[in-house]
């Protein structure tokens, strides 16, 4: 067939939950999540991949999850921009959670700041409630991995540096979009200089956006010598990087990017991409066209190795996706690279011994080959795992051969 067709301590229920099958212009549903440590309802967006159906079911397949703050302002696009990055095969497929904010500020802050009088942040108990709660329910409840991935804007870049300082084993991934830092007379960047060089981030990234806030004439070099509050939050970040940089041998990966043309506001988007890139840098395979043309490249080897290393910066293992396997066995099956097919498509039968379709891919390659018996067995074999009206036809064929003596 070439075309590849509990957590018992709280109580959860369902506000909205529209699958994203049943209609191709919804990317996602809304659940309530009732929170002792909030004492609260709270609602929840959440994404499953496409490819996935858009459902719960877990026999389909695992993935990363992306943990987005101020969800109803970023849900939409962070979904959309996953969804191309994994049709480019930039990425794995990656479930979403947009988290909504009862009140954001309180949320994404922690103590206190002389513009707001009589103000105490809250985000201790709201982040113990992302870390045990809603992360325990999410992986109860949907079919993910162990990678992490948190995202967050303004107050909510604040408190992804916050979560990377004080709990960085919480998420794999980090990304601060023209964050906060300046909150509480920047306490954050002042802690991250005893806290950096104390702690090993092998295995962890981080990426921060800066928006350009500056006057005309005043650049990222010249603006660290002011004092103005208009320039804080720039300066925060500034300040903050120059503290990364003391302390690469943490083993932190960071990367840090100054967005000129974009505003706090407009920063979002592209930094929203920018940073799931990085995040995901490790994931794209590249092949050349010489590589494909050599009939003694070994493309399955290849694939192989890419995804070891996939596997390794992911922490579980993965493995290259059915149907892109299938793709290249047959794109060597047309061009009669009949070795590197036939190794591709057993690469394919070896990772997915459920899938009917495999077999019956390898079924075409002994059929194209003359290895009539081998296909017999290979199309029996996908019969056994699931009916599919192309393979029984060719089955029958190949068996009234035999009958007849072709």
């Amino acid at each position: 067939m070439k075309a590849f067709l509990c957590f018992c301590a709280l109580v959860f229920t369902h506000f909205c939950a529209v699958a994203q099958g049943d209609n191709p212009l919804l990317i996602g549903f809304e659940e309530t999540i009732s929170s002792k440590i909030l004492g609260q309802k709270r609602t929840v967006l959440i994404h499953i991949p496409t490819s996935n159906g858009g459902n719960k079911v877990k026999d389909r397949g695992r993935y990363p999850v992306v943990y987005l703050l101020d969800g109803s302002d970023n849900f939409n696009a962070v979904v959309s921009i996953l969804e191309h990055m994994e049709e480019s095969s930039l990425c794995p497929p990656t479930i979403v959670i947009g988290i909504v904010h009862a009140d954001r500020l309180s949320e994404l802050t922690t103590g206190t700041e002389k513009e707001f009088p009589n103000f105490v942040g809250s985000g201790e108990k709201f982040m113990s409630f992302v870390e045990k709660e809603l992360i325990p329910y999410v992986d109860a409840t949907y079919p993910t991995t162990t990678y992490r991935t948190l995202i967050g804007h303004s107050v909510g870049g604040l408190t992804v540096v916050n979560t990377l300082l004080h709990n960085p084993s919480l998420f794999n991934s980090y990304v601060s979009l023209d964050g906060a830092l300046w909150w509480n007379d920047q306490k954050v960047v002042k802690e991250a200089k005893t806290i950096l060089p104390a702690h090993n981030y092998k295995g962890k990234k981080l990426f921060l956006a800066m928006a350009n806030r500056l006057e005309r004439g005043v650049d990222t070099l010249s603006v660290q010598k002011d004092t103005s509050s208009t320039t804080a939050l720039i300066r925060s970040n500034l300040t903050f990087i120059q503290e990364l940089a003391k302390n690469r041998k943490n083993e932190l990966r960071f990367k840090y990017k100054y967005y000129e043309a974009d505003d706090h506001s407009s920063v979002r988007l592209i930094g929203e991409y920018d940073a799931l890139r990085y995040v995901y840098d490790f994931y794209k395979l590249r092949i050349y066209d010489s590589e494909l043309k050599n009939p003694d490249f070994a493309l399955e080897s290849l694939l192989v190795a890419h995804y070891k290393r996939v596997s390794e910066q992911m922490g579980y293992t993965v493995k290259p996706s059915e149907s892109q396997v299938n793709n290249l066995g047959y794109q060597m099956l047309r061009t009669k690279q009949f070795k590197k097919a036939e190794s591709l498509f057993k690469l394919n039968v070896a990772n997915n011994p459920s899938s009917a379709n495999c077999y019956d891919s390898l079924g075409d390659f002994y059929l194209e080959t003359g290895l009539k018996a081998k296909a017999v067995e290979c199309f029996k074999k996908a019969l056994t795992l699931q009916v599919i009206p192309e393979t029984k036809v060719k089955l029958e064929a190949l068996l009234n051969d035999k009958k007849t003596g072709k």
